[in-house]
């Protein structure tokens, strides 16, 4: 868990994460999403302590338990949020030489330890991307996506085994990433396994 989340902070440029009593927190800076609280440990307590040290709005808690058990922890002004809310997930990493399909192009490039991975179709527009950080041994998978109009062509399993060549090729064995409910069916076709649920809280006064 928190070298996912470590990873995280490192692909997406933000600062990296600090020590809170309980867990980590991370500042993120955006609108919708100023910062995330990773609770490393799920209880009552944890989550209510946590929660109260929260003053500004859109600032989430990540939980890892059973969205319908962390809203009973919930004080007022929070809620569970279930789109956002996913699964934590890793597998064993191991090269495979992907190939992209006919009528796309991939580029792959590497800086500050984030290696970007882009498909193209034949007029050059994009068709799927995925980026992923390497911390040791460990490699954090992150923002795969595929275009409506390319996908289920393979597009989304070209991404990952590209990136999971590049984190080979980098010294890690271990893949991590957090996936939507969506993207788990993709990853589980990959041997990748889901070890725990990712629930999303935010603050909404």
């Amino acid at each position: 868990m928190r070298t996912w989340v470590t990873g995280w902070a490192l692909s997406r440029s933000t600062p990296a994460p600090v020590e809170r009593p309980w867990g980590l927190y991370m500042e993120i800076g955006e609108k919708l999403l100023v910062g995330r609280h990773v609770l490393l440990h799920a209880d009552a307590a944890t989550v209510r302590e946590a929660a109260a040290a929260v003053t500004v709005p859109e600032t989430w808690l990540m939980v890892f338990a059973e969205p319908d058990q962390v809203a009973s922890w919930l004080p007022p002004d929070w809620e569970v949020d279930h789109a956002e809310t996913g699964h934590l997930m890793a597998a064993d990493l191991r090269t495979s030489g992907p190939v992209p399909p006919d009528g796309y192009t991939r580029t792959v490039e590497t800086r500050d330890r984030v290696t970007y991975v882009q498909v193209h179709d034949a007029t050059g527009e994009p068709a799927a991307c995925g980026q992923t950080a390497v911390l040791g041994d460990a490699a954090v998978m992150d923002r795969i996506h595929t275009e409506e109009a390319h996908r289920r062509r393979g597009l989304g399993r070209l991404v990952m085994r590209t990136l999971a060549d590049s984190a080979v090729a980098a010294g890690a064995t271990l893949g991590l990433l957090g996936a939507t409910p969506q993207g788990r069916a993709l990853y589980e076709t990959l041997e990748w396994r889901a070890h725990t649920i990712l629930t999303e809280c935010v603050y909404r006064p």
